[in-house]
């Protein structure tokens, strides 16, 4: 999906307000003396706009796009396509070293996002978080109104864990001692389920909510509140790796459930790491969680992922742990996401492949489908398509008939294209679980209507 692209060069009038924003932005910061290469950079946002979820999206909502210091002031207005979507939109943001060393001004922007349809309840979002030279996502789920609703439903995204103030993490032991045979552990082997259920709070806190997420989406919620997506892809990877073992460790040892709790994880810092329902999920982010997310670090003659705490190194110490800045220098290094690992965990650690995923119809067949594929794995990508077809009208239907051809490739390159990912026209790891993932949902929203 192409991006509208406001220059702030050109010598004519700039028409629309984010134009006239990255504008004055450029202006105002020149006029104080900044240097030129010191003035400007812009980040993407795509809205997305659901039905209750993924499975449903809402051709025609209203979304207004506004400074988050001028919430009043709206930069821009969109409708949305059958998929849901929004087009592209570019929005200033700091320069781009400001996210690349610890002591530097806020590095990302903060919009306001306000979606309307009507029959459904009003949402804002208050803080999307807007990166130099990333794409930032920002999906909003509609609920159903009696009647036309005026109050909005509102979601505030905090300050990034790397910028603001949050309590630092308690030490725990990154192997877990498991229960005797006598006890309970659910899992023989690591496993990544369907859901994660997240408390939002201390785990003694009974009155916080919790919420049921999918997996990917929980992994990827995290990163996003805990690092930066514009940093190198080798950091990313090794942070993601982290995030996903203290999940998948978390999931192992029942560790909560164990203790009478009915959640997997909190969103306490002190505790486990941070997570903002509703928040936005950056682009680079997503597309490494999607290409990993059944893989976890551990140790040899343990049966567990490892209980990979970190702390980000500048506010918070912690001498045994990956430091996220300091993690960030390994990347800018040229080290690769193992390496970094093994300079903070030891190394002796090494990466595994959950042998399942809970919740999919049927796992990666191990090699990618691509022009000249053929066979069982080929029909079943096909039928998805299908039925996911009914609710993204976008996607060309195929014919069934087992064989990888022009037209299959085209409707993958399409998938790729709504759903965020590089568009190959193969069916890789990311784009069979994604395929996976969207068709479970539309088929899960068809048994509740």
């Amino acid at each position: 999906m192409p991006f509208r692209n406001f220059g702030i060069c050109t010598k004519a009038m700039p028409h629309s307000k984010s134009e006239r924003v990255i504008t004055m932005f450029y202006y105002k910061r020149r006029s104080l003396g900044a240097p030129p290469s010191d003035l400007v950079d812009n980040g993407q946002l795509s809205v997305n706009v659901y039905d209750i979820g993924i499975g449903k999206p809402l051709p025609g909502a209203v979304v207004r796009v506004s400074s988050h210091s001028d919430p009043n002031s709206v930069l821009e207005e969109f409708s949305t396509d059958s998929s849901g979507q929004t087009p592209g939109l570019s929005l200033p943001a700091p320069p781009l070293e400001y996210s690349q060393q610890p002591e530097e001004p806020k590095p990302y922007s903060e919009y306001d996002v306000r979606v309307t349809l009507k029959g459904f309840e009003p949402v804002i979002v208050r803080g999307v978080q807007i990166l130099p030279g990333t794409r930032a996502i920002q999906d909003v789920s509609l609920h159903p109104a009696d009647a036309d609703a005026t109050t909005a439903e509102s979601v505030t995204i905090p300050e990034s864990i790397l910028w603001g103030e949050y309590p630092p993490k308690i030490p725990e032991n990154p192997i877990k001692t498991l229960p005797t045979s006598t006890g309970f552990v659910v899992l023989a082997k690591a496993v990544v389920p369907e859901t994660i259920v997240v408390h939002t709070g201390v785990p003694t806190n009974s009155s916080a909510r919790n919420y049921w997420i999918p997996f990917k989406d929980y992994i990827k919620n995290v990163a996003c509140c805990e690092i930066y997506a514009n940093w190198p892809e080798q950091t990313l990877r090794a942070n993601i790796l982290a995030i996903i073992s203290l999940t998948l460790n978390r999931v192992y040892t029942e560790w909560y459930r164990n203790r009478g709790y009915a959640f997997t994880i909190t969103n306490s810092t002190q505790y486990d790491q941070a997570f903002t329902y509703g928040r936005n999920i950056f682009e680079e982010i997503s597309e490494v969680v999607d290409d990993i997310f059944t893989t976890y670090i551990t140790k040899p003659n343990i049966r567990q992922p490892l209980f990979s705490q970190y702390c980000d190194g500048k506010n918070s110490q912690c001498p045994s742990w990956m430091t996220q800045w300091g993690s960030k220098s390994l990347g800018d290094q040229g080290k690769a996401a193992l390496e970094i690992l093994r300079y903070y965990y030891g190394s002796d650690v090494y990466l595994m492949q959950a042998e399942k995923v809970d919740g999919v119809p049927s796992s990666f067949p191990g090699s990618a489908l691509t022009l000249g594929s053929s066979g069982a794995n080929v029909t079943t990508i096909q039928e998805q398509l299908n039925r996911i077809s009914n609710n993204y009208p976008a996607l060309p239907k195929l014919v069934a008939d087992g064989s990888y051809g022009e037209s299959t490739a085209a409707s993958i390159k399409k998938f790729q294209e709504i759903f965020k990912l590089p568009q190959s026209g193969i069916v890789d790891f990311s784009t069979w679980y994604k395929i996976s993932e969207i068709f479970v949902a539309v088929t899960k929203m068809a048994e509740t209507i």
